[in-house]
């Protein structure tokens, strides 16, 4: 089992910058695959960065070259640095962990609650 926990999110106004954590308990952490995804009103959750154990990453288009997704395994922690934010970032923001970066992408095996990012313009 592996509960995930996310914090950090807020309002902030476009051009600023947020950090979103997720810590993780129950597991070996070292061992999952872990991801990031949102879902803003009215739209489906997407895939928004994904982290393999060995720490290869991979990014949504909507977000590469703003977004940077790192694992602290020691530390049991993913996080999600936001920079150069738009009001179109603005969503629920939910950790995912699985056991392999296939899982991760396609059907998690564990979710966090989801921390709120609000995006003004």
């Amino acid at each position: 089992q592996v509960q995930l926990v996310e914090s950090g999110g807020g309002l902030v106004q476009a051009g600023g910058s947020l950090r979103l954590s997720c810590a993780a308990s129950g597991s070996i952490f070292s061992d999952n695959a872990m991801g990031w995804y949102r879902q803003a009103p009215g739209k489906q959750r997407e895939l928004v960065a994904t982290s393999t154990s060995g720490g290869s990453t991979v990014y949504a288009d909507s977000v590469k070259g703003r977004f940077t997704i790192s694992r602290d395994n020691g530390k049991n922690t993913v996080t999600l640095q936001m920079n150069s934010l738009k009001p179109e970032d603005t969503a629920v923001y939910y950790c995912a962990a699985g056991g392999t970066i296939v899982a991760v992408t396609t059907t998690p095996d564990y979710w966090g609650q989801g921390t709120q990012v609000t995006v003004s313009s």
